[in-house]
Order: structure tokens, then C-alpha cells, then sequence
């Protein structure tokens, strides 16, 4: 079998490399991004649920969100019904670098899918989702302290 996830992966860390390299000025590092661009497209998720989008457990999403508030990108407010869920926004601040980090994704995407017709396009996504569908599965099993067995 060929080593799909191998390529995956390679292709995953040269896109994160590249943007903690091109980030540095914004002093966004270590996937930080990621979390800025979620919650700008979604204002008001909730810790819990950017962690299961990006697919981290709730310290490390903890972390680097206590990052971006100290550097003023977002701030937690109170959800009115229940003073427990503190919802996610970005701030002035937060709104004024997306556009850029944004730029960035849409020309990741170009470069990474140069010479892909928008049939092979559409077909790789696709099928990407249904192995990352498949890869949830286990990582939902994993998180709640069970063991693969292979």
C-alpha cells in the first residue's frame, strides 16, 4: 500500500512550517492561526467545540487560546443563558489580521492544487473527507482513553 497519511502529513508540516515562518511577524505560532481563523469565520463557538474542529485535546486548545487573548486577537464573553460557557470572539484587533491569514489559506490551497483539474479538485476532496471521517472514529475512541488494537 502506498504510504498516503506519510504524504499527508508531509504536505500538513510544510503548510504549518511555512505559515509559522510567514506568521512570525503577527507573533502567531505553533498552529495559533488556526484557532484566530475558526473563530473569526464563527464567532461565539465555544472552547469545546474549536478543540474537536481542529482536532486537539482541550488543554492544548486551552493554551493557545489563553495566547491569543493575552495578545488581544479574541476575547471570552459570558453566553447570557448559562455564565459557565464563555463564547469565543475576535477583537478589533483579531477581525484586522484575517483578511490576511485568509489570504494566505486561498493561496496555500492554489499552489498546493496547481495542475489539478477541477474534477481531480472536487474527487480529492472527497475522498479526503471520508479518511479524515475515518481517522474521527478512532480518534473519538482514542480521546476517551481506549486502545486501537492492531
Amino acid at each position: 500500500m502506498r504510504e498516503i497519511l506519510r504524504e499527508i502529513g508531509m504536505i500538513a508540516r510544510a503548510f504549518d512550517s511555512i505559515s509559522n515562518i510567514e506568521f512570525k511577524e503577527l507573533e502567531l505560532t505553533k498552529g495559533q492561526y488556526l484557532y484566530l481563523i475558526r473563530i473569526c469565520e464563527q464567532p461565539g463557538m465555544i472552547q469545546e467545540k474549536l478543540a474537536e474542529m481542529i482536532k486537539v485535546d482541550r488543554t492544548t486548545a486551552a493554551r493557545a487560546i489563553a495566547k491569543l487573548e493575552l495578545q488581544g486577537l479574541i476575547e471570552k464573553h459570558n453566553d447570557p443563558d448559562n455564565r459557565k460557557i464563555k463564547k469565543l470572539y475576535p477583537t478589533a484587533k483579531g477581525e484586522e489580521v484575517y483578511p490576511f491569514l485568509k489570504r494566505e489559506s486561498d493561496y496555500s490551497d492554489q499552489s498546493a492544487l496547481a495542475g489539478l483539474s477541477g474534477e481531480e479538485i472536487e474527487t480529492l476532496y472527497k475522498l479526503l473527507k471520508r479518511v479524515r471521517r475515518n481517522v474521527e472514529q478512532d480518534w473519538e475512541y482514542v480521546k476517551k482513553g481506549n486502545k486501537r488494537s492492531y
